[in-house]
């Protein structure tokens, strides 16, 4: 797996996941790598910094190495997404209007509501029956308890992020 910096004929920057080198100029030739921002497929790598791990005496001094706090390379879909939440680096920034406004959008609802992780479906369907004060939350359902709590009468909405926050 390798993972490359893109940009797109517009300028806008986003990263993705292939199996190969060989792999990602085979789907760019076919037109199936688009931007993840205005979905053009006029796509091409951009400049990227390597990844350098340091050495475990320089990291700790005692031998054991930092945890790593990228995810594990998994395969990219098509279209390449860009991650709103991506680690360390260029990417952790909002470039774009759209990513600026989301980012505004994720602190608003961090900052004015509880966080309620797993519990999410429970604590949505005990406000909505008066079992608990009603209060604004956010957390994570599936979708098919999502379509439940909508059928019920439930007023909730998806957001277009991932929390950065933890449930255990």
């Amino acid at each position: 797996m390798i993972q490359y910096s893109l940009k797109c004929a517009d300028g806008h920057s986003f990263d993705s996941w292939f199996q190969s080198a060989a792999a990602f100029d085979k789907l760019a030739a076919a037109g199936m790598v688009a931007c993840a921002v205005c979905g053009s497929t006029q796509v091409k790598k951009a400049i990227m910094a390597p990844r350098v791990r340091p050495g475990r005496k320089a990291v700790s001094g005692v031998g054991e190495a930092e945890p790593q706090t990228a995810s594990a390379p998994r395969p990219a879909p098509v279209p390449a997404l860009a991650s709103a939440a991506a680690g360390p680096g260029l990417l952790s920034r909002p470039s774009g209007e759209v990513e600026k406004a989301l980012a505004e959008l994720r602190k608003k609802v961090e900052e004015n509501s509880d966080y309620v992780g797993s519990n999410f479906v429970r604590e949505a369907r005990a406000m909505h029956l008066g079992e608990a004060p009603e209060r604004a939350i956010h957390g994570e359902a599936k979708l098919e308890d999502a379509r439940e709590l909508i059928e019920e009468g439930v007023p909730v909405l998806p957001l277009p992020f991932r929390s950065g926050r933890k449930s255990n």
